[in-house]
């Protein structure tokens, strides 16, 4: 994604632009601190609301009567959609404000479980049909735990449904910032950056992984790829950010996979 782009997606997002700072690792990541403005800027933003979360449903399908697991669920938008649609679906995620809200969203009866990707999840093997897992394997440095765990808890011939952030972007924002030595493409690296949204900060850690290494990681966790996606934004967009869309019809944001478990 290009400076512009970034900017635009910025005030669209109301993230900050891109910049390492130093960190503090426990301090990464705390979705606590804007659970809220958070979920009030993806119900309506341009790379959430008209671009990644259509792409997660298309490439989903039709769901209906099919056990569904939102890893990550975040805020719930996802789940909500996938129920609607007539899925059976659960959801999990690390973060205990940003599931508050889900059960707001989606009432108590909702299945909703406090558990961090990358550790065991509470399912049992053989469980769902279909995983989705929407902007959230960017966060880990070693995926291979979290692919055999979602491996795991799907059903022989299930799917695993899963967006990251896009390696050529990533590395294009490093390049624009002359970081490239710091952050060669090539390499997994971890960078940082700080999200500001309802006047409340924190800071990300992200880990970049090259094409190639996502590629090693989803066939050695026994994953079959049957879909790789750089979809274009829904149609809606270009009525509600005509000015973006009109300049820029495509970009480069985020990378789209449908794994299937052999």
């Amino acid at each position: 994604m290009t400076s512009d782009e970034r900017q635009e997606h910025a005030s669209s997002t109301g993230l900050t632009s891109p910049s390492a700072v130093a960190v503090d690792p426990p301090n990464v990541n705390d979705y606590n601190r804007f659970a809220e403005a958070y979920t009030a800027e993806n119900e309506t933003n341009l790379i959430n609301a008209c671009y990644e979360r259509p792409a997660m449903l298309a490439l989903a399908g039709e769901v209906a009567g099919r056990r569904v697991l939102d890893a990550g669920c975040g805020s719930g938008p996802l789940f909500a959609a996938l129920r609607e649609r007539g899925a059976i679906v659960s959801g999990f995620d690390a973060s205990a404000g940003m599931l508050e809200l889900a059960r707001r969203r989606l009432g108590d009866g909702a299945d909703l479980q406090v558990a961090d990707l990358g550790s065991p999840l509470p399912y049992s093997d053989d469980t769902f049909d279909d995983v989705v897992a929407s902007l959230v394997l960017h966060y880990l440095e070693d995926w291979g735990p979290a692919l055999a765990e979602l491996r795991r808890v799907l059903k022989p011939g299930g799917r695993l449904i899963a967006s990251v952030d896009h390696p050529f972007a990533v590395n294009l924002r490093h390049r624009q910032a002359d970081r490239e030595a710091e952050y060669n493409y090539f390499d997994i690296t971890n960078w940082t950056e700080e999200w500001t949204m309802g006047g409340q900060s924190a800071v990300m850690s992200i880990w970049h992984r090259p094409l190639h290494a996502m590629i090693e990681a989803i066939t050695a966790s026994g994953f079959r790829i049957t879909v790789i996606s750089e979809p274009e934004p829904d149609p809606a967009a270009r009525e509600l950010f005509p000015e973006v869309i009109v300049a820029k019809p495509r970009f480069l944001c985020f990378l789209f996979f449908v794994l299937q478990a052999d």
